[in-house]
């Protein structure tokens, strides 16, 4: 501590040293063009002085031989000769060079334009001292807000501070309501250089339950303390692919998957070679045909078979029983065929999307002749709207509103108007193509303006 003291006290007196330094440097260049400017107007001045006054003396030196004149006819006794000389005179007075001069003085001898006053600079300098801590802010909860997976946060000082020159907010996410624990699994992610009080993270994916906030307040040498922390509440719903559940065709990882069209056949090619039998696949005893996908473990809720034969689905790992969820997928355009809905935990392995009343989507069709359609209970409604590459989708559980949006421009596709019996997953399928979930998302205010308003207008008449 005392090694501390003496090399911190070192740093500061040499900071404060080059400061004055560099405000002596300043003054010295203040004044240096000051002076040059009294200077340069003195010259000016003198100048235009001496300039007039060379012109009076030559004038008055001209005006010798006109005296000598006068003198001359005042001497005449003649009056015809005293009539002509006093008419000379007057012509010589009116062209002699005199005659024409002014004697005011072309510039004015004061200078006072070129005083300065230093009472205000004094005094400023005279306050001159050392910067305080800054005092730390306060985060105002009113005024801050989570929504459209933003955050929002506001603070404000207990008092003025005209040294403040920028903030730093920190936050960092967690699954622990109140105040921040000492230790945590994730990181302060940092934000520096805020010259407001107030700032908008956006894009956030929550992947967890809440984050915790801190702010604090910098001067040109020093950070004040932080703020005492906030928790905020970051509501989505986050789900992941169950890979125990999906088509022995598609590849899953984590919230991606991708057609596999061998993904069966090596399945297959092990089982056999693990009984010994060496037949070869036959269209008819295709791994899509009669080969059944092993078991998925049991979870907590129940395990399921892999789905298998031709239908090509995944589905999520949280089920959906209750309030509002909002979820995003992203296709790939060139999938023969692609969909994306709800299904209960129930769904047969080998029932596909649509085709059963254990579940609802919409399904996109490439191949052979394309078509957009939504799908219930074998039942199709096409869709003439224009099919977007990125697709949202809304689930009301308790009104039974299930809606999907371009996730894009917001704009409504179709709504499924059902009454669910029991809780729901997020499904999807896909065949020769892949796609990519988007988790972790809340109802965008957009979409939740435009369902309360556009639900019941739009709602499917698929049963």
């Amino acid at each position: 501590m005392i090694q501390n003291v003496e090399a911190n006290s070192a740093r500061a007196q040499e900071d404060l040293e080059a400061e004055f330094e560099s405000l002596y440097v300043l003054l010295a260049e203040l004044k240096e063009d000051m002076v040059m400017k009294i200077k340069q107007e003195r010259a000016s001045r003198t100048y235009e002085l001496q300039a007039q006054l060379a012109a009076c003396s030559k004038a008055l030196e001209s005006s010798e031989e006109l005296l000598e004149a006068a003198n001359q006819a005042l001497g005449t006794a003649n009056h015809q000769d005293f009539s002509q000389a006093a008419k000379q005179i007057k012509d010589s007075v009116t062209m002699a060079p005199a005659f024409r001069l002014s004697l005011k003085a072309k510039v004015s001898d004061n200078m006072s334009h070129l005083m300065v006053d230093f009472a205000q600079e004094r005094r400023l300098l005279q306050g001159l001292a050392f910067l305080p801590v800054p005092s730390a802010p306060e985060i105002d909860l009113a005024e801050s807000l989570v929504a459209d997976n933003c955050v929002t946060l506001a603070w404000r000082m207990p008092e003025e501070d005209s040294k403040i020159d920028h903030y730093v907010l920190e936050y960092r996410r967690t699954n622990f309501e109140g105040p921040p624990r000492a230790k945590e699994d994730q990181p302060w992610m940092v934000i520096e250089g805020i010259k407001g009080t107030e700032y908008t993270l956006t894009g956030l994916k929550f992947d967890m339950k809440y984050m915790n906030f801190r702010v604090r307040a910098c001067n040109k040498a020093v950070a004040g303390d932080f703020s005492e922390p906030v928790t905020l509440e970051t509501r989505a719903f986050m789900f992941r692919l169950d890979a125990s559940t999906c088509h022995q065709n598609l590849r899953v990882e984590e919230l991606s998957v991708e057609w596999d069209a061998t993904g069966g056949k090596v399945q297959d090619v092990k089982a056999r070679e693990k009984d010994g039998k060496g037949r070869t696949a036959s269209p008819a005893n295709s791994p899509a045909r009669v080969v059944q996908s092993p078991k998925r473990m049991s979870l907590g809720r129940g395990g399921r078979d892999r789905f298998t034969a031709e239908s090509y689905t995944v589905l999520g790992d949280t089920l959906i029983d209750g309030d509002e969820h909002y979820w995003e997928v992203r296709y790939d355009r060139d999938s023969k065929a692609f969909g994306v809905g709800v299904a209960y935990r129930s769904l047969g392995k080998f029932d596909q999307l649509g085709k059963t009343s254990a579940s609802w989507c919409l399904h996109l069709n490439n191949w052979l002749q394309v078509s957009f359609s939504a799908k219930h209970n074998n039942k199709a409604k096409a869709l003439d709207v224009p099919v977007p590459d990125c697709i949202g989708v809304y689930c009301n559980f308790h009104e039974g509103f299930l809606s999907f949006y371009n996730a894009r421009t917001k704009q409504l596709l179709h709504t499924f108007k059902a009454k669910f019996s029991q809780p729901v997953l997020p499904a999807f399928m896909v065949w020769c193509g892949s796609f990519q979930v988007t988790s972790g998302l809340q109802v965008p205010s957009a979409v939740r303006c435009l369902q309360k308003r556009n639900s019941t207008a739009s709602s499917s008449s698929l049963p």
